[in-house]
């Protein structure tokens, strides 16, 4: 892969990645105690061409400015250190970098065997460099077979292992190598939304995923403002204008050597014959370079009034000639990537980069099979100018990488893991086997009932089983495993195979644990309570767990309203007011499992007490209990029934009472409804403000009867951006149960639970 600079992009750099680095300061003070407070990060930055040199050097700039933090160490080998390919090592040392260690590990013959044997004898040398730096962190970029030697040697040494520009797919060998290098780092820097989901789908870890945008940008995006004159005619010739002239950089596509040659022998005549003055820079070290040199030889391009040919640019100069050229034209990665920043027209020649993510500015030529199909690309693409393009980054990934450089934690288990996407089973080919349905165990920890349910992968509840919730742990956990153990049992009987359990309770949960952190004053003797333990032990299954709120939000993105939406927020109204956010796909739980507790936003400094200690909070005014205290108060002074409407003696006044005598005239009861509905639109307000989600649900027993109210709130109160944004009323049935079953369901292709 080679490449040279990069352009901005910023919607692709913000959202969960700008939120995940304000809370990372905090962490990285952490993990510098942790690992010492004067223990600096040694770094080992290796390098092993003139392409992932532009993309290393901002980040090796970065590291040496802040020597509090970091100790840097490079490593130096591959075609730095030929003369044929520049002796490229000179510009590391002319960016004041110490070189600690220089390896002569490319054996010449530019074919697949020299390829191989370089690799191996790279793969020799490298143990006793790292031994003797012995780093804590190496820094491996792209996509080149050196890399692999480099990431190979760190990983069997447990060296930690950072690989900038993972997850990309160009199209030839170098994906296999990308891939590779992958495998074997613990931590990925991407440029791109695409690249990201690609390491996801690898089973990366997503936590040891950085999206930052590609490094070389940072220096990119201001290049245009030099004294770019004297460059173009330094190279080009004093009488060569700016957009007036071609740059050609093509390599040898390794999977198709002599195709690739023939191919770099039809862009030669095509440009010959289009007759601008053009710079041609010799191609990388890849088997089939060789031939393609003799071609240039064979042709006399370094002898032709129109060309100019070398074997290396320094790559500040040489981002001023892509920027001010008329044309682009070849296979490398950098027409693709970074010359769209310009706006410069490229033409894309063959498969090398045909995996690529593009700009407007690249012309695709897949069959450059005749000089002429190029000549034409050539009269239709030269002297363009376009739109810059916004993929590849926004000139500020160094200070993310930086950021996520400090927040390793060398005291973390070296061993990667693997979030594997779901394997099919090989299940045997009796019929109940074949006709069985796949389902969960879902569990619903209310502050009244208890119920366990057989849900279907369809979202169908096949069977529920229904208890008043016991008041001691002894009895409720007891009461758990016999329902779930009975449950289990029938669903054999019902032909459901069940994949797992998921159990959605109220109060603050630590779902990686499947922990009841602290839980509301509605379930007592529920704090500190593990209950994926004893679920999992007795029925031999995975358990997940998490909040009532989050689950009903789980339940909106797989069986309800919320299905295929990027972002929205469900807001439960029931005997409390709770609450789940969904942002870019991902369920929000916050750094201390506290996100989304939406019944505790304050709309009143004066408001009625709230049951969390506060007041004024919405679940203070709008919850089942609030209308209950209300209409208590009501029914004790006399004011709350109205003409037919009784309440008999036996039964305790509620929040359905209430909504009755609202629904039949009863002034003060409607007012109390109005306010309740009134605190809670101004609660959903503060939640357009601050998440801007594409949808809001309301799901419970209450949410039909404050809709009219929360969407008049809306438009008096909110932002005219955001009073677009619908609010709807679940048509869930069951969303607690059914975000349980969610957990389950999705288990294998979820990366937290």
């Amino acid at each position: 892969m080679e490449t040279y600079g990069y352009p901005q992009r910023e919607s692709r750099f913000q959202g969960p990645h700008e939120l995940y680095f304000k809370n990372l300061s905090k962490r990285n003070k952490q993990i510098m105690e942790k690992n010492g407070n004067n223990r600096k990060l040694r770094v080992c930055v290796a390098t092993c061409n003139r392409a992932d040199y532009s993309k290393l050097a901002p980040i090796m700039f970065g590291i040496k400015t802040e020597p509090e933090f970091f100790e840097l160490d490079v490593v130096v080998l591959g075609s730095h250190l030929i003369d044929d390919y520049g002796n490229t090592y000179r510009m590391i040392e002319q960016d004041d970098f110490d070189i600690n260690t220089r390896l002569h590990t490319i054996v010449r013959g530019e074919d697949e065997a020299a390829m191989v044997e370089s690799v191996g004898l790279a793969l020799v040398k490298l143990p006793d460099v790292l031994n003797r730096l012995k780093p804590d962190i190496m820094i491996v970029h792209g996509d080149r077979f050196d890399a692999l030697a480099l990431a190979t040697s760190a990983a069997l040494m447990n060296i930690r292992i950072l690989h900038i520009e993972g997850g990309e797919v160009s199209g030839t060998i170098d994906d296999s190598i990308r891939h590779a290098i992958t495998k074997l780092a613990h931590y990925h820097v991407c440029c791109t939304r695409s690249a990201e989901q690609h390491l996801i789908s690898m089973c990366e870890d997503h936590d040891r995923i950085l999206l930052a945008g590609c490094p070389s940008y940072d220096k990119l995006l201001s290049a245009k403002n030099k004294d770019y004159m004297s460059i173009i005619r330094m190279w080009l010739g004093d009488d060569v204008k700016s957009k007036d002239y071609i740059v050609a950089l093509q390599h040898p596509v390794t999977t198709d050597i002599k195709h690739s040659i023939k191919m770099f022998e039809l862009t030669l005549d095509a440009l010959i014959s289009f007759n601008k003055r053009t710079l041609v820079l010799f191609p990388n070290i890849d088997a089939g370079s060789k031939e393609m040199v003799r071609v240039m030889r064979k042709k006399g391009i370094e002898h032709h009034p129109n060309f100019r040919a070398v074997k290396h640019v320094p790559f500040d100069q040489f981002i001023q000639l892509v920027a001010h050229a008329g044309c682009m034209i070849g296979n490398s990665s950098c027409g693709v990537r970074e010359v769209g920043a310009f706006g410069t027209p490229v033409i894309n020649l063959g498969t090398r980069q045909i995996g690529r993510e593009t700009g407007e500015n690249v012309l695709h030529v897949r069959d450059a099979d005749t000089q002429d199909k190029i000549l034409q690309a050539l009269h239709l693409q030269f002297g363009k100018q376009y739109p810059c393009s916004k993929i590849y980054g926004d000139g500020n990934a160094v200070p993310r990488i930086l950021k996520f450089l400090k927040s390793i934690d060398l005291q973390e288990p070296l061993q990667k893991k693997f979030c594997f996407p779901p394997v099919k089973e090989n299940i045997s080919q009796d019929i109940d086997h074949i006709l069985e349905t796949l389902s969960a165990l879902a569990v619903d920890l209310g502050g009244t009932n208890l119920r366990v349910a057989i849900v279907s992968m369809k979202g169908e509840i096949v069977k529920k089983y229904t208890q008043f919730n016991p008041k001691t742990y002894e009895e409720r956990i007891n009461l758990i495993l016999q329902m779930c153990v009975e449950a289990a049992a029938e669903a054999v009987k019902l032909n459901c195979r069940i994949l797992g359990v998921g159990i959605s309770t109220g109060g603050r949960v630590n779902p990686r644990e499947g922990i009841v952190l602290h839980s509301t004053k509605l379930i007592q003797e529920w704090n500190s309570v593990d209950l994926r333990t004893p679920l999992s032990d007795t029925l031999h299954l995975p358990v997940w767990v998490d909040n009532d709120g989050n689950c009903a939000a789980l339940a909106e993105r797989k069986f309800g309203q919320g299905k295929g939406l990027e972002n929205f927020v469900t807001l439960i109204t029931g005997t409390g007011i709770g609450g789940g956010i969904i942002h870019q796909h991902e369920l929000i739980h916050g750094s201390s499992f506290c996100a989304a507790e939406l019944g505790h936003l304050v709309v009143s400094l004066d408001g009625p007490d709230c049951s969390c200690g506060s007041h004024g909070c919405i679940e203070a005014y709008a919850s089942g209990m609030a209308l209950q205290r209300e209409a208590k108060k009501l029914h004790d002074e006399d004011l709350l029934l109205v003409e037919g409407m009784s309440v008999p003696k036996d039964e305790a006044v509620g929040a359905l009472h209430l909504i009755q005598a609202a629904k039949l005239g009863n002034a003060k009861a409607q007012s109390i409804l109005r306010t309740a509905g009134t605190a809670l639109g101004l609660g959903v307000v503060n939640i357009l403000h601050t998440m801007n989600p594409s949808l809001v649900i309301l799901s419970g027993v209450l949410a039909s009867h404050y809709i009219h109210i929360v969407k008049d709130i809306i438009r008096q109160q909110a932002l005219s951006s955001v009073q677009d944004v619908d609010v709807v009323v679940s048509d869930l049935v069951d969303p607690a149960l059914l975000g349980a079953a969610s957990m389950v369901l999705d288990y294998t292709t979820r990366r937290i639970y």
